[in-house]
């Protein structure tokens, strides 16, 4: 077989919709404020056993009035919150009904935990009441894993390679990096890739049963507290994100405004316990990441820290970081807009890249005691810090013992 030079990975459009906006000025603003998007649902006390109701939602979404009525009957929420970021996306890398898009050359790489859990439900109130009123014939198209790429695909006419995820709060992030490997490998020469998730009652639910979640439900802007001696759980948001992503070659060959270049990629296994993280496991994800980029621990100027608020996985996951990175500058953006499951891979890398360009980490919001069992880290606090990083790390770690790492090289030059 004959040897393959490895391409490089350029992203060239970003767009997310998140708990704290779905313009990078909104985000801008709650970033450097200080200020969340975690709300109290009266609604959620109806549910005997739950004590959490405390989310984070997009606020004020709407389907855009130029989809075409078929495809919406099709799709979910988190079907459309994904196209729509989609969309923005490719308006930003100005590829939006660019014909590379229904070349083959051109695919989809997106994820969430579940489908649509309206469609879910649906199944459900078919399963107890012994008869199919409750289900049409989109309910599987809404309630299926892979919703969400099979919508962004037909949406946008794709015909290139479709590669869904579906594994939790790594949906997002594990799909940035199947679709760069797509590219390095000269398989695609563009990709969309991202993560998504839809809030649901239900989503809290799971995790409070494992009693994970926070209950602050008096004080919505004190929680959560990623790495906080006084955290008491994570809280369950919403969103999407999209990443435009092209070889470098296809890239300059149109003219495009390269943002960042991807340039490190880890994913491994815990092969320990569903829910309960392993140290040394996730230190080998961010070592795999490094050594996929040819990089120095020493070069990673920030990391992005998954940070969920939850006791097992601040201080694991500290610990794998100092192991790697040693004192390295890490803040998690969770406690601005929650733990948006499989949106949060992208939307985090989104948020990272942007403040990072224009020279600024945000802080670790509500951190004000660092639990003394987390690794000792340059932990941001208090307020954003100035900062220009040459690369940049972000790391997620989701439930099934799945971890990824990503690595982000922020200015890059052309093609040598």
């Amino acid at each position: 077989m004959p040897c393959i030079t490895p391409k490089r990975v350029v992203v060239t459009g970003m767009a997310g919709l998140s708990p704290i906006g779905s313009d990078w000025p909104s985000v801008r603003e709650c970033l450097r404020s200080g200020r969340n998007g975690v709300r109290y649902f009266e609604d959620w006390k109806a549910y005997a056993g739950l004590d959490a109701c405390l989310g984070a939602p997009v606020a004020d979404f709407e389907t855009p009035k130029h989809y075409p009525r078929k495809m919406r009957r099709a799709m979910g929420r988190v079907s459309l919150l994904s196209v729509r970021a989609s969309e923005l996306a490719l308006e930003n890398a100005g590829l939006l009904d660019d014909p590379i898009l229904r070349s083959g050359r051109a695919g989809v790489a997106y994820g969430s935990s579940v489908g649509s859990p309206e469609s879910i439900m649906e199944f459900g109130q078919m399963m107890t009441s012994k008869s199919t009123e409750s289900i049409t014939a989109n309910s599987y198209v809404k309630m299926m894993p892979h919703t969400t790429t099979a919508a962004v695909g037909m949406f946008f006419g794709l015909t290139g390679r479709v590669l869904p995820s579906s594994t939790a709060c790594t949906s997002g992030s594990l799909s940035i990096g199947l679709a760069y490997e797509c590219i390095r490998y000269g398989l695609q020469d563009v990709m969309l890739a991202g993560g998504a998730e839809e809030l649901s009652v239900a989503d809290v639910a799971a995790f409070d049963t494992l009693y994970a979640t926070s209950t602050k439900n008096d004080a919505p802007e004190s929680t959560p507290r990623p790495f906080d001696t006084d955290r008491d759980g994570l809280v369950v948001g919403e969103g999407a994100g999209t990443m435009v992503l092209e070889s470098l070659e296809h890239a300059e060959a149109r003219g495009a405004e390269i943002i960042a270049e991807l340039v490190g990629f880890g994913t491994n296994s815990d092969g320990n316990h569903p829910t309960q993280p392993t140290r040394e496991t996730m230190a080998e994800a961010m070592r795999l990441s490094l050594a996929d980029a040819a990089l120095d621990a020493s070069r990673i100027g920030y990391v992005n820290a998954h940070g969920t608020a939850t006791e097992l996985g601040d201080i694991a996951e500290s610990q794998a970081t100092r192991d790697v990175l040693g004192s390295v500058p890490i803040s998690s953006l969770k406690g601005y807009m929650g733990h948006t499951l499989g949106a949060c891979g992208t939307l985090e890398a989104w948020m990272s890249i942007l403040m990072l360009k224009e020279g600024w980490a945000a802080t670790n919001l509500n951190l004000v005691n660092v639990d003394e069992r987390c690794a000792d880290l340059d932990y941001i606090m208090n307020e954003p810090r100035e900062m220009r990083p040459e690369y940049l790390m972000t790391n997620n770690f989701a439930f099934g013992g799945v971890n990824t790492s990503l690595i982000f090289k922020l200015n890059p030059t052309g093609a040598s």
